[in-house]
């Protein structure tokens, strides 16, 4: 990712762009890189998104949503079933 100012969104309705949700998610423990997310929102399963004339925006509170979608419940071992 290149080098960019990011500070990290304070109300959950802040729309970002891909590549600050990808440096938003992975600050708080879920690495996703801009690329994911795009594949994401051509072949389905990444979190919902608005356009801004052709510019992908994600409001912070659904991207986290999707992330912490993504996590299995809690386990004491690796051998516990799905």
């Amino acid at each position: 990712m290149s080098e960019v100012s990011f500070k990290m969104p304070e109300s959950p309705d802040t729309l970002l762009t891909r590549e600050q949700v990808a440096l938003a998610l992975t600050a708080c423990g879920f690495q996703t890189k801009k690329s994911t997310l795009a594949t994401k929102a051509v072949r389905g399963g990444g979190p919902v998104y608005r356009l801004f004339g052709k510019r992908p925006l994600y409001r912070w509170a659904d991207a986290l949503e999707w992330a912490e979608g993504k996590l299995s419940g809690p386990r004491r071992s690796t051998s516990e079933s799905i």
